[in-house]
């Protein structure tokens, strides 16, 4: 377990830096995901950016998994590649929601979907 700090906040997750708790998620949190997840100096959530992440969040909730790539961008009303456009890789996109860890077979459908 790692302790990210960012502005007032402290931040709870795993070694591999996904969110403890879910619940725990907003923008800011996203802020300090994205700085860790992406390594990069400044927060750059774009509305778009965070469309996708929210879209990701209310998926999970509603169906306990990883929704199909190309369906994103559909369900924001983007680009068909907005994903790719916004994040270098759905996996990151989905640390950054602040969702649990996907499962190996999870993590090897995204992959094949790519």
């Amino acid at each position: 377990m790692r302790t990210l700090e960012y502005e007032d906040m402290k931040i709870e997750v795993d070694d591999e830096g996904y969110l403890l708790n879910a619940d725990a998620w907003n923008e800011k949190v996203a802020c300090a995901l994205t700085l860790t997840v992406e390594n990069v100096d400044a927060c750059d959530l774009t509305e778009e950016r965070m469309e996708i992440l929210k879209f990701m969040r209310q998926y999970y909730n509603r169906f306990e998994s990883f929704p199909i790539v190309r369906q994103v961008c559909k369900n924001v009303h983007q680009a068909n590649e907005c994903l790719y456009e916004e994040f270098i890789d759905p996996i990151q996109a989905w640390k950054i929601a602040g969702l649990p860890k996907p499962t190996p077979d999870a993590i090897a459908r995204i992959r094949h979907e790519l």
